[in-house]
């Protein structure tokens, strides 16, 4: 990755950066996304970004365009280079001249629930199970499904602690009777195989001192399509997609849903609503 110059104070361009985003609870990914990006422009240039011009901007901003970069790409570049511009180098008349583009964003796929129960039966072994049932169950990311720990489980409020959610943000998930138990016999499993350690990761990895990774898990997804024979483009993402929209085709506020979702904030009442709305127990 080639090297952000050097500031003329406080160290290095490349360190500000990092403490700037570290200081925000940027997540690593996004760290890492950024720093690709700006050592990008810095490479571009060929010159400090401190230098740089709006018409520097506009030719960057081109030659992505011409080698064929998307536009969901484009604009996660612009969100980096703003936040350089803005907060790093306290240039807001730059970041305002980089230009997002709009484009026609494509309907998620989407399972239905009989497709969901094939999918999740067609896994090979219980924690693969179990971690596919968190994904579609209490309709969580793949990474924070990954990232779980056996204490996140509660049991005594039927709620999935997430702590590591996107953005680093702290949220409850639903937590169904069917699921609880799902976990409770892999918890066992584990303990046999000796995986399962206390206050570790509820999916280790093949190291069970780290977790399973996000990799692995859209891995077991594909496979678990193909063996139900589902012809739909499958991820670990669709199982999340498709618990939202069974939520809503059982009557559950859209308000709600977006709660357990993690895009908006609410609070353990919430997850009332949906026991009392919803009369669906998702695959555990």
């Amino acid at each position: 990755m080639t090297h952000l110059p050097p500031a003329t104070s406080g160290g290095t361009l490349r360190e500000r950066f990092i403490a700037d985003m570290t200081v925000r609870g940027f997540t690593d990914k996004t760290r890492k996304d950024h720093l690709r990006t700006v050592a990008g422009f810095a490479a571009f240039l060929a010159r400090s970004p401190r230098t740089a011009t709006a018409e520097d901007i506009r030719r960057f901003q081109i030659q992505q365009s011409e080698r064929g970069m998307n536009a969901p790409a484009m604009n996660s570049a612009v969100a980096a280079l703003r936040f350089f511009f803005t907060t790093t180098l306290d240039r807001p008349d730059l970041s305002r001249k980089l230009i997002r583009l709009r484009y026609p964003r494509k309907l998620p796929v989407v399972l239905s629930a009989e497709e969901a129960a094939r999918l999740i039966a067609a896994t090979t072994c219980l924690k693969h199970r179990a971690a596919l049932s968190v994904a579609y169950g209490a309709g969580l990311r793949v990474a924070e499904v990954a990232l779980l720990k056996v204490g996140d489980i509660d049991s005594q409020r039927m709620l999935i602690v997430v702590e590591r959610g996107k953005g680093g943000r702290y949220r409850h998930a639903l937590l169904s009777p069917s699921l609880l138990a799902l976990l409770r016999a892999w918890w066992q499993e584990g303990r046999q195989q000796g995986v399962m350690r206390p206050g570790g990761w509820l999916f280790p990895g093949q190291d069970p001192a780290r977790p399973i990774t996000t990799r692995q898990l859209s891995r077991v997804v594909e496979a678990a399509a193909e063996a139900a024979g589902l012809t739909k483009h499958v991820s670990p993402h669709t199982l999340r997609h498709s618990f939202a929209t069974h939520l809503l085709e059982d009557g559950v506020d859209i308000r709600v849903i977006q709660v357990l979702l993690g895009h908006a904030k609410g609070s353990v009442k919430n997850l009332g609503q949906v026991a009392c709305s919803s009369g669906s127990d998702r695959p555990g």
